[in-house]
């Protein structure tokens, strides 16, 4: 994409760029000048204090009442806020509008991490009665940041955005990736993802089409997508939501993709909705959009919403709440395909060259301690680990994770207390929990980094009055579940 293709000429682009840094319309910039109080209020959608804080009508108060608090301010304000910046331009371009006696923001121009900015259409909500652009581009929402925790941050040579949008995955890539490829199958978002990457000293390559289809025959390192993974009928209203397929058929359909897409050892990640259909499995179902890929997957459920509150939620993002016959066709759907619910989640996917994949599709509903890249990335190198490993899995020497709790249920009966359930936790990643026996709870609690796992299990033996290669035989899942969850890890040498 050229200057032609942005909001902005390149001109008006350094001009915009120059006006925000002399104001430090930035987030620190911003949380400065509004203090703790005001900032949290302005996260609520309670600008009270923000506004109070800026009433000087210095630029940074200006920017911050227009494009923060979403107000109407006077021209000759806006228009020193903006500058070297002319009106003119800024009004071509959309980023603000006329409106009253005044103008206001017609773009969301959101100051971002320490020193970035992206720009996007301006919400639903902040627009009430105003029907969305069916082009219209997202800014930074709860998948968006989703997708941005969820991706593994690892160097890499070459990463691809599919589905870029306003670009903020793109710019999240550009910190660890030397070349970055973003596509989208609207003209109008490349036109944002281009402004927002010059406004911020970026350069991308940036391909118009369908998913996929700009860079057939091309592999990357990393590629993320938050795509348009809405399940319905088919029906194409808002191409950030709808991607044109029916039901689920997009995640299924990135799954097919992805090892063509990927060079060895690189990963894919995305973020999928899936149905939940009466009689069926969904794990098994999603299951099968992987198989015969060759590549390893993990597939975590994060949120199941029933198909009412489903509708609802995508009706009202793009304002569409009081259309009942598009929510009764939506709704008619579901129920003729048995839909019982929609899952929303996770999937990541590795070329890791291995004749035997390894498949994990499960529930991952619990607060996960961000961010989740570091936990996926950790997951598929255990993976790596355990093939490497192979026979030798209890020749390895392993020590319990830092913190490992065991938590107990008993209850008190003739002879005292008598414990029921063992559950190990681990308060920290992932934080998986683990119902054990015995056995298991001893080979954990044995587990000091000093004895190769088989010395252990013949101690083991002697102590539980069975065969050394009978608990062998029967430690080795155990083990290499431990080790995928995370429970205790090997002692590399």
């Amino acid at each position: 994409m050229d200057g032609h293709d942005m909001l902005l000429s390149p001109a008006g682009v350094e001009a915009l760029r120059t006006a925000l840094t002399r104001a430090a319309f930035t987030a620190n910039g911003i949380a400065t000048r509004l203090g703790p109080q005001a900032t949290g209020g302005v996260a609520r959608n309670d600008f009270r204090a923000a506004l109070r804080a800026t009433a000087d009508g210095e630029p940074l108060d200006t920017l911050i009442r227009v494009f923060v608090c979403e107000q109407t301010e006077p021209e000759a304000a806006v228009a020193a806020a903006l500058a070297p910046l002319s009106i003119d331009e800024a009004l071509a371009a959309g980023l603000v509008e006329r409106y009253g006696d005044g103008l206001r923001m017609g773009l969301d121009l959101e100051p971002y991490g320490d020193d970035w900015w992206v720009l996007a259409d301006v919400p639903a909500s902040a627009r009430p009665g105003r029907p969305l652009h069916a082009e219209h581009v997202l800014g930074i929402g709860g998948a968006t940041q989703t997708m941005i925790g969820a991706a593994v941050r690892q160097p890499v040579q070459s990463a691809l955005d599919l589905g870029t949008g306003s670009g903020v995955q793109a710019l999240h890539l550009s910190t660890h990736a030397r070349q970055v490829t973003a596509t989208d199958v609207s003209r109008r978002a490349l036109r944002f993802a281009a402004t927002t990457a010059a406004l911020n000293g970026q350069q991308w390559e940036l391909l118009r089409g369908d998913m996929v289809q700009p860079v057939a025959g091309r592999r990357f390192d990393l590629v993320v997508s938050n795509p348009p993974f809405v399940v319905g009928p088919g029906t194409t209203t808002h191409v950030y939501r709808d991607s044109g397929r029916v039901g689920d058929a997009i995640g299924a359909e990135l799954a097919a993709a992805a090892d063509g897409l990927l060079t060895e050892g690189g990963t894919m990640q995305y973020l999928a909705n899936w149905v939940h259909v009466a009689g069926e499995d969904w794990g098994e179902r999603v299951a099968g959009w992987f198989a015969g890929t060759g590549l390893d997957a993990w597939v975590i459920q994060r949120e199941v919403a029933d198909p009412m509150a489903y509708v609802n939620l995508w009706l009202t993002d793009v304002g569409e709440a009081a259309d009942p016959q598009r929510m009764a066709d939506w709704l008619d759907w579901f129920d003729a395909h048995k839909v019982e619910a929609i899952g929303f989640g996770i999937v990541s996917l590795r070329r890791s060259g291995h004749d035997d994949p390894v498949l994990r599709v499960e529930d991952l509903r619990q607060r996960v301690e961000a961010p989740m890249g570091d936990r996926v990335a950790a997951w598929f190198d255990r993976q790596d680990w355990l093939r490497r490993s192979g026979d030798g899995l209890l020749d390895a020497r392993y020590r319990a994770a830092d913190g490992l709790q065991l938590r107990q249920e008993a209850t008190m009966g003739a002879e005292g207390w008598g414990v029921d359930r063992q559950v190990l936790t681990m308060p920290h990643g992932l934080r998986w929990t683990e119902e054990i026996d015995p056995l298991v709870l001893a080979l954990v609690g044995g587990a000091d980094g000093r004895l190769p796992l088989r010395d252990q299990i013949a101690l083991l033996a002697v102590a539980h009055d069975v065969t050394p290669d009978e608990l062998a035989e029967a430690a080795g899942p155990i083990v290499a579940h431990l080790v995928e969850r995370g429970f205790i890890e090997p002692v590399r040498s």
